[in-house]
């Protein structure tokens, strides 16, 4: 079933929050949701490869990048083992890159921007922790869904129709 981010928020309103618009859709999935799992990292992207690498059936990858532009946490390999593995999709709060291949990955990808340059990995980051930006807080198990319209969160699952 397509995640139709306006119909979930007249269906719940009062369940669900908005994250301000500021987020591009990269990946191979137009729509995406799941129960979330939290990345806080700065131009550092070891722990989502981790991530990426474990089952993510279900999951929705929210990952706190401080909004850098300067190097992109995501990239075509990464985003195709996401998909290997499993997961629903990736939301960063900074950039990706290779957007080519991620467009034919059959991945939710959102992302503010793109960037060539590629992260250090110097094993920086913390997994699991509540995170803020767009004007929400994301929490590890609460879920989150997205589409062309925006992104929306809700403490729990929703009910796609």
């Amino acid at each position: 079933m397509p995640i139709i981010t306006p119909d979930l928020c007249d269906e719940y309103p009062e369940l669900v929050q908005v994250v301000e618009p500021m987020f591009n859709n990269y990946g191979g999935k137009e729509s995406f949701g799941g129960e979330i799992v939290t990345v806080k990292c700065f131009e550092d992207n070891s722990i989502v490869k981790e991530q990426v690498a474990t089952p993510g059936h279900g999951k929705v990858m929210v990952v706190d990048g401080g909004a850098s532009m300067r190097a992109a946490l995501l990239g075509d390999m990464l985003a195709e083992k996401a998909a290997e593995n499993g997961w629903e999709g990736i939301i960063i709060y900074g950039c990706i890159r290779d957007v080519d291949v991620i467009m034919e990955t059959e991945l939710g990808v959102q992302a503010l921007s793109t960037h060539p340059k590629k992260t250090d990995k110097r094993g920086l980051g913390d997994l699991n922790v509540p995170v803020t930006f767009g004007g929400v807080t994301f929490k590890p198990g609460e879920y989150i869904y997205a589409d062309n319209n925006g992104v929306i969160v809700s403490p729990e699952k929703l009910e796609v129709e």
